[in-house]
């Protein structure tokens, strides 16, 4: 009795770790180069094909079933999480200040009081000083940074920016349309995109910071654009849905053992008595 009532509400904890992640996805459908969650949901069958192989006893016998009745939970759990990397939908926005990235292993760099992290979110602008930040107030680094330990900057007669395929700047000669060589974008790779670690205000970090390189030729910017969420807001609604009613199927269950258990402890008290 008390096995079903525990693997009820093992189950019931794995939904709710699925709602605070589709909750998570929903709330930000409408951010900027925000990058869906999900959760790898392990069964009985798949845990039993995994540990299968692993057994130090050998099969078919008594000490190997007792290996994998202490060894695997017969409820749900949560055995991986991931982030979809996809690339979202590009809207046009013919802000010069707007900059997508087409490649979905192409991050911006920028500077934090946490130290350099990375981000999609193009839409940047510029701040009293004339720096390039973004949203959130964050600079965005020059592919010199390094050396220069300098950010982007534009002086008040830069009328004109055109950014090209890869991240380098251009702006206009003052009084002219003449255009000149300005910095260039940090335009960021990474060799295995599971190493991110996300972190508010919709930035990526690294633990590791040499697994982040420097893509000179990137040919990934787009100038104009922003990257959408790669959110699809109908399937997380339909998950949602989904999710709600196994928890409520887990209420069930649980109120269910614990009558029966309730139910057995009477029965047992009265015939003692």
């Amino acid at each position: 009795m008390q096995t079903g009532y525990y693997n009820s509400a093992a189950g019931m904890v794995t939904q709710f770790n699925r709602i605070e992640t589709i909750s998570n996805n929903l709330a930000n459908a409408n951010t900027n180069g925000f990058k869906e969650d999900n959760l790898v949901v392990g069964d009985f069958m798949r845990l039993y094909k995994e540990k299968r192989d692993e057994l130090p006893n050998e099969e078919n016998t008594k000490e190997a079933a007792k290996f994998l009745n202490r060894a695997m939970a017969k409820s749900p759990q949560i055995v991986d999480e991931y982030t979809d990397f996809s690339i979202g939908n590009m809207q046009k926005t013919s802000n010069q200040l707007d900059v997508a990235l087409s490649r979905e292993d192409l991050f911006f760099a920028v500077k934090t009081p946490q130290g350099i992290r990375l981000t999609r979110d193009g839409s940047f602008t510029l701040s009293d000083e004339g720096k390039l930040i973004t949203k959130q107030g964050y600079e965005v680094l020059g592919d010199d940074y390094f050396q220069s330990k300098e950010g982007i900057e534009f002086s008040t007669v830069d009328s004109v920016i055109k950014i090209d395929k890869n991240g380098q700047i251009y702006t206009n000669v003052p009084g002219s349309v003449t255009m000149t060589e300005n910095k260039k974008l940090f335009i960021a790779t990474v060799d295995n995109l599971r190493y991110l670690q996300k972190e508010g205000d919709n930035l990526y970090k690294l633990d590791d910071m040499s697994r982040m390189e420097l893509n000179e030729e990137s040919a990934g910017v787009i100038q104009g654009f922003v990257e959408k969420s790669n959110v699809n807001a109908v399937k997380m609604m339909t998950q949602l849905i989904e999710t709600n009613r196994l928890v409520g199927m887990y209420q069930k269950a649980m109120d269910t053992q614990m009558n029966d258990m309730n139910r057995d402890a009477i029965e047992k008290i009265a015939k003692k008595a």
